[in-house]
């Protein structure tokens, strides 16, 4: 087909459609809905203020008031300020759940030790006479000077035992580290007299208590403890850490703690004293000031010295 033929082709088509095709009229004009309609990809101002833009993307554009305020807080009714301390009241800290978490895995140093035994409880010695036949007795017990220290005595046959609970006849406790001895003197009814002599002994470590008091004592020597090389920090003689366990069970841990140590140099004695106190320190609840350290210097004292540790009046 020729180039000619082509152009009468398509002008005949194109005649034919006009032909066929209805005049348009305002009649025929879409709905007011329809013009409101916007296709997608197409952009347009139509709505006013409302711009769209694609299909889905919608801008807004409108002018916002400024906002003025004037009035001043602190005029405002009901509203108090109140000062720092208050506003830090308002949430108080939690003190106790970091405490719980760092000491859960950590020893108490307070802690009660049942099981140690160094300090006896009652009597220091007992005496068991067996003696038939008299009339009267008398039982002394003196130091290693030869002084009286205590005595006990009575009429008829002596009891089976004698208990003595470490004090003097005035009431002071005697120092554990010297050597004891008691004679025991007895008369019959014809008037005769027997002495029996007993052999010498030493105070072990004792603890004498009432309801406003408690008093420990114990020599020198049992604050010497073996080095363990399997310990990094040494610890203190087993008669210090119950010293500590009887003090914090006293009724008031307000009370005076006080350190006495008797040797026969103020040397030996300072040392006793201040060594007793550091250890004490940590170990013994409320304030470590309540820990008052004295020394006295006596050429009789024991050869390690001695220790006497006093709660209460």
């Amino acid at each position: 087909m020729s180039a000619w033929s082509i152009r009468c082709t398509r002008a005949a088509l194109l005649g034919a459609l006009l032909v066929a095709a209805p005049m348009w009229s305002a009649a025929d004009d879409p709905p007011r809905d329809e013009k409101m309609t916007l296709q997608g990809g197409k952009e347009g101002t139509a709505f006013g203020s409302l711009t769209i833009e694609g299909e889905d993307r919608i801008r807004i554009e409108f002018e916002r008031p400024t906002l003025d305020l004037h009035f001043d807080p602190r005029q405002t009714k009901g509203l108090d300020l109140g000062d720092a301390r208050e506003v830090l009241d308002r949430e108080r800290p939690d003190l106790n759940t970091p405490l719980l978490a760092a000491s859960a895995f950590a020893r108490s140093p307070y802690l009660g030790r049942a099981w140690l035994d160094e300090l006896g409880d009652g009597p220091v010695a007992r005496f068991r006479p067996q003696l038939d036949g008299v009339e009267s007795w008398k039982l002394t017990v003196a130091d290693s000077r030869g002084e009286t220290v205590v005595e006990f005595g009575g009429r008829g046959k002596p009891p089976q035992e004698i208990a003595w609970n470490g004090l003097s006849t005035a009431g002071e406790p005697s120092l554990p580290g010297l050597t004891y001895s008691y004679v025991l003197e007895a008369h019959d009814r014809a008037g005769n007299k027997r002495n029996f002599v007993g052999q010498g002994f030493e105070l072990r470590p004792y603890r004498v208590q009432n309801d406003d008091s408690l008093l420990m004592m114990f020599s020198g020597e049992a604050l010497r403890v073996k080095a363990d090389p399997r310990q990094r920090t040494p610890m203190p003689a087993p008669v210090v850490l119950e010293t500590a366990s009887w003090i914090n069970q006293a009724a008031q841990l307000d009370q005076p703690v006080q350190v006495k140590a008797i040797a026969r140099s103020f040397e030996l004695a300072n040392a006793l004293t201040q060594n007793l106190v550091r250890e004490l320190g940590p170990r013994v609840l409320g304030d470590p000031s309540r820990i008052q350290a004295l020394t006295e210097v006596a050429p009789d004292a024991p050869e390690h010295g001695a220790l006497s540790v006093r709660v209460g009046p």
